[in-house]
């Protein structure tokens, strides 16, 4: 396969894993302040995945700027990340339903978790592929944000049964950890190796 068709292909996944959750955002049934009030669970939760399904997004096309070959262990690595992608809309709907309830946002930290640790797999499987002075190895090096944000979804689990709203907090603080823009993909595909 073409890298082109798995980015095409992996694009329209997102694309449709955004639509299905907006799709959860029920119109409400009266015209009031109050009736749309009502809804601030479900749409701050939706808010906060599409922040992350878009870093996802932004991040995964920077990832295959580096690849020159897809291999059979990159499709499946890719898949894998999709499948846990493709949760976030039941995360997301069941978190906002909810009201951050416990166990919800405890589930919500399993997906992000998941989703991360499929990132990291994806990206292993391109740099096996490439090699371990590939543009995607040096761009990478320690990734510090990389290894800090499963481990700070893996607190806010636990956290999540004491407190939801400082779980939410801290799955927010990994969104603003990764919307800082990161150029190191960037920068290395325009430095010539040594």
């Amino acid at each position: 396969m073409s890298k082109t068709r798995l980015e095409a292909f992996s694009d329209a996944v997102i694309a449709i894993i955004i639509t299905i959750m907006v799709l959860e955002l029920k119109v409400p049934h009266n015209p009031t302040a109050a009736a749309l009030g009502e809804l601030w669970p479900v749409f701050l939760s939706y808010l906060l995945s599409f922040v992350y399904v878009g870093i996802y997004w932004n991040n995964h096309h920077h990832l295959l700027q580096t690849a020159s070959t897809v291999t059979g262990g990159v499709l499946w690595a890719n898949l894998h990340l999709l499948f846990w992608l493709s949760l976030f809309p039941f995360a997301t709907g069941w978190t906002g339903e909810n009201h951050f309830a416990p166990l919800p946002t405890a589930l919500y930290g399993v997906v992000l978790v998941m989703a991360s640790l499929a990132y990291y797999g994806l990206q292993r499987r391109i740099v096996a592929a490439h090699g371990d002075r590939s543009v995607l190895a040096r761009a990478i090096g320690r990734d510090v944000k990389g290894k800090a944000s499963p481990l700070i979804y893996l607190m806010a689990i636990p956290v999540a049964f004491a407190n939801p709203w400082v779980a939410n907090a801290m799955y927010v603080l990994v969104a603003v950890m990764w919307l800082v823009p990161d150029r190191r993909i960037e920068r290395t595909l325009t430095t010539p190796a040594t």
